[in-house]
């Protein structure tokens, strides 16, 4: 806002550089800038102030799908002027000279004009596009369509409007619409973790069974080595008592071979 301060019969004006100010006189340019400040007899000027910085505005609309469904749609639009004498040709933008504030509401015009161009585009893709589909690829789709037809809009451009960016951050079903898109989702979640707990259970069982046939060939393994160690010692015992039984009987030969060679001897 302008800084306007009275000395006696004359007025000092002063703005900020982010405002473009026109100072008019006798129907007039008489002075055109950014960040100006002069003085200026108040019964002979007419003073416009411009801004010429980025400003955001705020979208916020209720539109209706092709399958009769309502959605909320909610972004910022960021525009800025490129040609303050062209756009204060269309939009008034004339200051009080006494308190340096608006007469008149121009920026509210201005965002009012932006904000229709911009719900119009929008709203022409909403119309004609299934719920479903706005919601997987509405942000993008919406987001072009505004900038695009912000863009190529003759008035705004006519104006001296730049646009210089939109962001599209909310798309938003009813309640009960969301509840019942969310439905599907949450059963199929739910399905696959029931199906990765039975999974879990089934390789469990399976690793359980793994287990009892191991233990069991282990089992039979230790069966036949005992069975083999059974026998070896039965082969065993068998041989000792045929080699005990052959030491006897060579023992027996010799003990009568010598009886023998004493009778003989006698």
């Amino acid at each position: 806002m302008a800084d306007i301060r009275n000395y006696a019969f004359v007025r000092h004006f002063r703005t900020d550089p982010t405002f473009h100010v026109l100072k008019y006189r006798s129907g007039q340019v008489h002075r055109s800038g950014r960040g100006l400040a002069f003085w200026f007899f108040p019964m002979s000027a007419g003073i416009a102030e411009i801004p010429v910085d980025d400003r955001e505005l705020m979208l916020m609309f209720h539109a209706r799908s092709s399958d009769f469904q309502d959605i909320n749609v909610q972004g910022v639009v960021t525009f800025r002027v490129t040609d303050p004498e062209r756009l204060a040709d269309r939009v008034d933008f004339t200051v009080d000279l006494a308190t340096g504030v608006y007469t008149k509401q121009p920026m509210e015009k201005l965002s009012l004009m932006v904000t229709q161009i911009a719900q119009q585009h929008a709203a022409a893709y909403v119309t004609v596009t299934p719920i479903r589909q706005i919601l997987v690829e509405g942000y993008d789709r919406i987001r072009g369509l505004v900038q695009t037809g912000l863009e190529e809009d003759r008035g705004l451009a006519d104006a001296g409007v730049e646009i210089v960016s939109v962001r599209i951050s909310f798309l938003k079903p009813t309640s009960e619409l969301e509840k019942a898109l969310e439905m599907p989702m949450r059963e199929k979640i739910q399905q696959e973790a029931d199906e990765a707990g039975f999974a879990r259970r089934a390789l469990a069982v399976e690793n359980e069974r793994a287990i009892q046939e191991n233990e069991l060939q282990n089992q039979i393994e230790l069966a036949r080595r005992e069975q083999n160690l059974i026998n070896q010692r039965g082969s065993n015992e068998l041989k000792r008592v045929e080699q005990e039984a052959e030491a006897r009987g060579v023992e027996a030969e010799a003990d009568a071979r010598r009886n023998r060679v004493a009778a003989g001897a006698q």
